[in-house]
């Protein structure tokens, strides 16, 4: 369904972000991760002088190469356009999500490696969501190269990646019950209630 249409209203902003995934010659496994910020009109900034409408604010890719485990093996960074150039400082620190895993845990290695001032807001963004696009990427990837059309059901014995982290894909939901019935109710992934806020007056 789509939006409803919106008031009337000025375009002022765009931002893009593109992931791609690629399998590479030696067996590992790319993904690639590009944001663009772009303004519709004239824009002066701190050091670079006044932009013209739709010039790269900011322009950053990174390439992430990770094996069969999601480990991560390589990991490349260009920021082509920043609005300052002591933004390239952030280029290095990147190094410090090797060895990583794209998997349970990934943000908070991400937040180890290049939280606050150890790293650029925009470059952990990319790198966070980049896991999304490997698991996109990998497991169909891995069956292609085996010949297969269809994700095996069950790697290992153990639910997929996937099963758990969106609500249709709960496992006490309907989806579930109908393609992977061997995993309803499993218990490492089942819903778990939020904790509850102490009320006023609690001890």
């Amino acid at each position: 369904m789509p939006l409803p249409p919106p008031v009337p209203r000025e375009h002022l902003h765009t931002r893009s972000v593109t992931y791609r995934g690629y399998e590479r010659a030696d067996g590992l496994w790319e993904i690639e991760a590009e944001l663009v910020d772009t303004k519709t009109y004239p824009i002066g900034m701190f050091e670079r002088g006044e932009l013209p409408p739709q010039t790269p604010i900011h322009h950053m890719t990174v390439r992430v190469a990770v094996d069969d485990d999601f480990v991560v093996r390589e990991i490349a960074t260009s920021m082509d356009d920043t609005p300052l150039a002591e933004c390239q400082q952030a280029v290095p620190p990147m190094q410090g999500v090797l060895g990583a895993t794209l998997g349970r845990g990934w943000r908070q290695a991400v937040d180890r490696a290049l939280g606050g001032v150890q790293g650029c807001t925009h470059l952990r963004e990319l790198l966070v969501n980049l896991a999304t696009a490997a698991w996109q990427t990998i497991p169909a990837g891995q069956q292609r190269r085996r010949g297969g059309g269809r994700i095996p059901d069950a790697p290992g014995g153990q639910p997929p990646f996937h099963l758990g982290r969106c609500i249709t894909w709960d496992v006490d939901g309907p989806v579930v019950a109908r393609h992977y019935p061997q995993f309803v109710g499993w218990q490492p992934l089942r819903r778990k209630d939020p904790p509850r806020e102490p009320a006023a007056g609690d001890g």
